[in-house]
Order: structure tokens, then C-alpha cells, then sequence
């Protein structure tokens, strides 16, 4: 388990600024066990070829360390089959490391083995957030925190934050019932600029939106795939699964640097590039 400087402190204020260092979790004992998302019900059967998603992974690490970004990888524990969705169990937000109130139990012990680490790092945390609330529901953009209430992440959870950050303006989306997180439907790319599934959202909070940004469409078939949830790690570059073929061209076509990423393995779990990075510093 790596470490960071003693008292380095936190810093993420967008999704889409410079990533100079997250926290991660190699797929060791990914598996799944108890179904707990739609996109786990598909792949019940099948489960995960651990050997193929570590593989993988390790790519996507490679990818981000040659990209400059400082990894550090914590490590697995054979109970915790979805510790490598480190997004979920904590979110920075300015200089601000909040750990999640996770829904599921099966993920609650993630949290207990990040805060012995933050511990030993002397990084200090915030947690204890009323109700539930997972970092995949949390994507930030300066003084606007977006919050999506889903099934892992209440109303009671965004009232607390935005009590704890008087500063910041947190905005609830409430998700369709078989949406897991904001970030699966979601993802600002650069300050003018979103990925959405519109089916996920009503539709006055699908107008918050577009009066916030100018919004790049994915399918339902994209999305299936965790279309939106790419990783900007700055520049204008953007960690994408070659899969999504179209929306890749999309990208592309509007000057991001699109570096095409096999993560397929991995997503049958829920998740995908987003999901499976936990930023602490980015510029």
C-alpha cells in the first residue's frame, strides 16, 4: 500500500482538471456474489473472468501513470469483491475528503480499510453523512456539486452536505429507479461540456442541465456500456472504452484526445473508468 506525504492535503474542484493522483484497487477477488445493480443481473451467470479484469486494470493503471498520474494502490482484500470501484467509498470536493455513508453492507468494510489508510497518512476526512451517500453519485464542477439521488444515495445526504458546504451550491437529480449512479448516466467533461443518458432524468432536471451545459447524448446501448462514465484526466484527454465506437468519434470530432481503454471485463460489474478511480489532487 503506497502513501502519500504526511499532511499533503486534498485538492479536486472539477471532473475534468489535471489528475495528479488517485487511489486505487487492483480486481483480485472481484466477483459477484450479491446482485446489486442491473448491469450484475446480466452477467450472473458469466460472473467475471478476474484473471481477464486484472489484466485489464493493470493496463488502465499503465495508461494512467504514463499519463503522469500518481497511483496508489491499496490493497485487496478477498471478502470486498467490489473494492475496485474506489469512486464509491469517498469523493473529494476542494480540500475537503468526505467518506461515504455506503448503502449496500457488503461494501461498508471498503470504507473501514480506506479510513485506517487516511489514518496512517494523517489525511484528514469528514464522514458520518446523514442518510446514505456514495462518491458515484457526487460529480463536481466548482461551487456546483451535483448529487444524484438514487438508490444508494438520499435526499437526507445532499440537505447534510450542502449544510457542511455553505459555500457550494449542491444540486439533488433524482435518477430513475434503475439507475445505480449519477456518474452511469452523467459525466462533465470540460467546463461547457456533459455526457448524459436522458432517459435517466425527469425532465425538469434534464433542463437543469442543458442550462448548464451543452449535453453529448449517449444510447441505451452506450450507457449499458458505462458510456458516460469516462475518465478526463486533463488537457482534454479522455479515458474511454473502445466499445463505444460512435460517441468516441464524437469526442474526437470536437477536439478531445480520445485513449481508447479495454475495461469490458470490469464493467460487467457496474462499473467502468470513473468508478474505478478515487482523484485526491487534480489542478
Amino acid at each position: 500500500m503506497r502513501g502519500i506525504a504526511p499532511n499533503h492535503k486534498v485538492n479536486c474542484r472539477s471532473e475534468y482538471s489535471t489528475l495528479k493522483k488517485a487511489v486505487v484497487v487492483k480486481p483480485t477477488f472481484m466477483e459477484i456474489t450479491d446482485v446489486i445493480n442491473e448491469t450484475q443481473k446480466h452477467y450472473k451467470s458469466s460472473n467475471i473472468d478476474t484473471m481477464l479484469a486484472t489484466k485489464q486494470h493493470k493496463h488502465f493503471l499503465n495508461v494512467l501513470r504514463s499519463e503522469g498520474v500518481e497511483v496508489i494502490e491499496l490493497y485487496p482484500k478477498s471478502r470486498l469483491n467490489e473494492q475496485v470501484f474506489t469512486r464509491d467509498i469517498a469523493f473529494v470536493i476542494d480540500e475537503e475528503l468526505f467518506v461515504a455513508s455506503m448503502s449496500e453492507e457488503v461494501r461498508q468494510d471498503e470504507t473501514k480499510q480506506l479510513k485506517n489508510w487516511l489514518h496512517e497518512q494523517s489525511v484528514s476526512f469528514q464522514d458520518g453523512l446523514a442518510g446514505s451517500i456514495e462518491g458515484g453519485d457526487v460529480v463536481i464542477d466548482y461551487d456546483t456539486i451535483w448529487v444524484g439521488l438514487s438508490g444508494r444515495t438520499t435526499i437526507e445526504a445532499a440537505i447534510d452536505l450542502q449544510r457542511r458546504l455553505p459555500n457550494y451550491n449542491v444540486r439533488p437529480l433524482q435518477l430513475q429507479d434503475d439507475i445505480l449512479h449519477l456518474d452511469c448516466v452523467f459525466n462533465i467533461i470540460s467546463e461547457d461540456t456533459a455526457l448524459v443518458y436522458r432517459d435517466a432524468f425527469t425532465k425538469s432536471d434534464l433542463r437543469k442541465l442543458q442550462s448548464n451545459y451543452h449535453l453529448i447524448s449517449v444510447t441505451e446501448e452506450e450507457q449499458f456500456q458505462m458510456g458516460p462514465n469516462v475518465l478526463s484526466i486533463g488537457d482534454g484527454k479522455i479515458i474511454s472504452l473502445p466499445q463505444n465506437e460512435r460517441l468516441n468519434n464524437i469526442l474526437t470530432s470536437k477536439g478531445y484526445e480520445v485513449i481508447p481503454v479495454d475495461l469490458s471485463e470490469i464493467i460487467k460489474s457496474g462499473g467502468s473508468f470513473r468508478c474505478c478511480t478515487l482523484p485526491l489532487q487534480r489542478d
